[in-house]
């Protein structure tokens, strides 16, 4: 049973029947990775989600993909998705333009929950990809600032030309009382910040542990270090949340390519309270 993470139904009768959804536009991020932005059919009307959700974005003759939301709650009827082409699909929705039709289900899973951090202390960590799920959240904090208080993004990429949302993230670090931190693994010579793995970063910070919530999306190895650095630094297990990332393909739990020891990822998560799946981060090729 999940605890302190909230969790919505897929919405329609049958789970696995598409809604239509027409490309507004695709903008490359960096070289291999693209936001698509997408218009909803009349018939997906009512369709809402929250922060760290995921939809299945359908190529028609091609198949389909599990894709976190990135865009912001409270406008949904326009959904952008942040993508990194890995695969056929993916690959395939990165030749669309504005215009094309693609199916798309969902939402799906679980999300990322904003009670526990009211009134505290908000430090997110992200490695690349990972700040797509995250940036819904930091639309839901900006939304109800005053609810709660330092909020703290320490992100990581692989090089300056993989940094997403550049702009984004120079407007966050403008808001009163939010500190960004960025660092790349491989620097270049345009690049005047910080240079190492993300976990480097709280070198540069100070948190106040008892008031603080963690919410950490990247790859499970990023996980795993960063983690031990908030338990280092004295935030608990309990006030650290999570989202994975696995190769879900049915994401209603039917096909079992996510299972995560006794969950899958698509049912019970992405997003977990640490409590619950921190002894499966100590196993390897889980």
């Amino acid at each position: 049973m999940i605890h302190d993470v909230d969790v919505l139904p897929a919405r329609g009768v049958e789970p696995l029947v598409p809604h239509l959804a027409t490309i507004r536009r695709v903008v490359w991020e960096t070289d291999d990775t693209y936001t698509i932005a997408l218009d909803l059919d009349p018939s997906a009307a009512g369709y809402t989600f929250k922060p760290g959700q995921f939809n299945m974005l359908y190529v028609f003759g091609v198949g389909e993909a599990a894709i976190s939301i990135s865009s912001d709650p409270a406008t949904s009827a326009v959904l952008t998705h942040t993508i990194h082409r890995v695969g056929s699909v993916t690959s395939s929705l990165a030749g669309h333009k504005r215009g094309d039709v693609i199916g798309l289900r969902g939402p799906y899973g679980s999300s990322w929950p904003l009670t526990p951090a009211q009134g505290r202390d908000v430090c997110v960590v992200a490695g690349g990809i990972g700040l797509a799920p995250l940036r819904p959240l930091f639309y839901s904090l900006f939304r109800e600032r005053k609810r709660y208080g330092r909020i703290i993004l320490l992100y990581g990429a692989r090089s300056p030309l993989d940094l997403l949302y550049r702009v984004e993230l120079e407007e966050w670090a403008n808001r009163q009382h939010v500190e960004v931190i960025v660092t790349v693994d491989r620097s270049d010579t345009s690049w005047k910040g910080y240079v190492g793995v993300v976990t480097n970063l709280f070198s540069y910070i100070k948190l106040d542990a008892p008031s603080t919530v963690a919410y950490v999306c990247g790859p499970e190895t990023m996980m795993k270090y960063t983690v031990a650095e908030l338990e280092r630094r004295g935030v608990g297990q309990g006030q650290v949340y999570i989202s994975m990332e696995r190769n879900m393909k049915c994401a209603v739990g039917s096909c079992g390519h996510c299972q995560y020891g006794p969950y899958f990822i698509c049912k019970d998560g992405p997003v977990f309270p640490l409590p619950q799946v921190a002894h499966l981060l100590e196993r390897k090729e889980l």
